[in-house]
């Protein structure tokens, strides 16, 4: 169980803090919650209590883990299926996993492949999503703006590119 003040990462939505434990009541059911403040997208989320395990809740990385991502980041090579649904699909199961070193895989590919192609509208809504999950994690275990943390990860890439 987790407590009001602990960083926590929602799979979908990012990495937030608990803000407070609410009763409500929901279709006639009374349930606790935890409600998440994620800062980036300044978004607030209520997690029911018993299902927190089940839709992936987990604590955020600690700050030398940040480290290790930005590092697996800069290094991570793939080899992009040239299929765009099954790409679409394999990148979706990475974001829904929860492990940040899978959504790190699909915004490096994506943010890649966006400036080296260009995106189709559901890979380019795909990529927004994924990085807000990513650099919200990222901007609470680092404990630095989000704009300095996309800032880094655009440099990789024009980097790579150049």
């Amino acid at each position: 169980m987790y407590d009001i003040g602990d960083k926590v990462v929602y799979p979908m939505h990012g990495a937030g803090i608990i803000e407070s434990i609410e009763k409500r009541e929901i279709m006639g059911e009374m349930k606790d919650y935890y409600v998440l403040r994620i800062p980036v997208g300044d978004m607030k989320v209520m997690v029911p209590v018993d299902k927190a395990d089940e839709v992936g809740l987990r604590e955020v990385i600690e700050e030398k883990e940040a480290d290790n991502v930005l590092k697996e980041f800069k290094n991570y090579r793939e080899e992009q299926d040239n299929n765009w649904n099954k790409r679409y699909r394999d990148n979706m199961t990475k974001i829904k996993s929860g492990d940040i070193y899978e959504v790190v895989r699909v915004v490096k590919s994506l943010m890649y492949r966006e400036m080296e192609k260009g995106l189709s509208t559901g890979e380019h809504k795909m990529l927004s999503n994924a990085k807000q999950i990513l650099i919200s994690e990222l901007v609470v275990a680092k404990k630095k703006e989000k704009d300095e943390i996309e800032k880094i990860m655009t440099e990789i890439i024009k980097e790579e590119l150049a």
